[in-house]
């Protein structure tokens, strides 16, 4: 089974290339962020409370977003794998991610992060919040917030993956499909 960590600050286009990976190696997406805002959608209890702290550019609690990635996992139990986007951001959540997956006997294949510089990032987020109508994607200072939360408590988990070897580094500026081609060296070496 193929276990992905797609990695990368707000705007890094790690949607874009997860359907491309989906595509080619036939893999279920756990984007939390896209649970999330179903949740919010849906006006559960949980995406109420996730609204309101996604809308200060505050990470949502590791317990709510591991119990909703265990119960992914549970439902396709017969994947060819899975890529997770936007996961882990801490290294207490990878921990909880190595975790969980042992519980299934799986692990991390490898991690992918593209590497965007903060003002490319930028202007990445305000015209994806033009075109999309996604709130904290259209305001600089939520953005900026955004993109200092990733680089102080998302970026020590590309060392935690780097010290048991499954972290691998792809420039995220350029054309997609040559990014694209990068990313599935990196995964057909590491799989």
């Amino acid at each position: 089974m193929l276990n992905l960590v797609l990695f990368g600050p707000p705007g890094a286009g790690k949607g874009t290339q997860s359907e491309k990976i989906i595509d080619k190696y036939n893999l279920v997406h756990l984007s939390t962020g896209d649970l999330l805002r179903s949740q919010i959608q849906a006006g559960t209890e949980l995406g109420l409370k996730a609204k309101t702290l996604m809308d200060q550019g505050i990470l949502v609690p590791d317990e709510v977003v591991i119990g909703m990635i265990d119960s992914k996992l549970s439902e396709n139990r017969d994947a060819a794998g899975f890529i997770f986007d936007g996961f882990p951001r801490t290294v207490k959540q990878a921990e909880a991610l190595d975790g969980l997956l042992a519980s299934y006997n799986e692990s991390i294949t490898v991690m992918v992060a593209l590497i965007v510089p903060d003002e490319e990032l930028k202007k990445r987020l305000l015209h994806r919040g033009q075109t999309s109508g996604r709130p904290d994607d259209q305001d600089e200072q939520k953005i900026k917030t955004r993109i200092e939360e990733y680089n102080s408590k998302t970026a020590p988990v590309a060392e935690y993956y780097r010290q048991q070897n499954k972290y691998v580094s792809i420039e995220g500026v350029g054309e997609i499909e040559e990014i694209f081609g990068a990313i599935c060296d990196a995964i057909e070496k590491e799989a």
